[in-house]
């Protein structure tokens, strides 16, 4: 008995059924991946949080001052941040009243202002650093995975 002439053969239905198997594979693997990537976000997060609290600070003042590691531009500290520029500045009104950042003027552009931390600032800051690499969620990892995780996430990220 011969198939109808519009009937595939079987090598062609046995790739349909491989090419389908690859990207059912393909689709579960970005899954765990993206589930994995965002638990450890969430544990890093809560990490901050926790320490940041005990410090008396919000999760996004401890992240501007974690970030704040030279005079920054608002900004530049808002990229850092992952955040719009007006929310930085916000975050960045409540540390300046707390004395921990001041507004200094750009040395190259009259129109800009740099955020520079005040000697609290750096007290708090250093405080802050030792907190959060005591326990943090990548105690676990030795050096080398360290620098290896770092270059993955900055390559998926397009960062150079």
């Amino acid at each position: 008995m011969t198939p109808p002439p519009d009937a595939p053969d079987e090598r062609v239905l046995a790739e349909q059924v491989r090419a389908e198997q690859i990207r059912t594979e393909r689709v579960r693997a970005e899954r765990a991946l993206c589930g994995l990537v965002n638990g450890l976000a969430q544990r890093i997060g809560d990490h901050l949080r926790e320490h940041a609290a005990g410090l008396g600070l919000t999760a996004a003042q401890a992240t501007a001052l974690r970030e704040l590691h030279g005079p920054l531009t608002m900004r530049e500290l808002a990229g850092r941040m992952n955040c719009e520029p007006s929310n930085a500045t916000f975050v960045v009104d409540r540390l300046e009243r707390q004395g921990l950042v001041e507004r200094r003027p750009h040395p190259t552009d009259r129109r800009a202002r740099q955020l520079v931390l005040t000697p609290a600032g750096t007290g708090l800051r250093e405080r802050l650093l030792a907190l959060l690499a005591a326990d943090s969620p990548l105690a676990g990892l030795g050096p080398e995975q360290r620098l290896a995780l770092q270059e993955l996430l900055e390559h998926a990220l397009g960062r150079p």
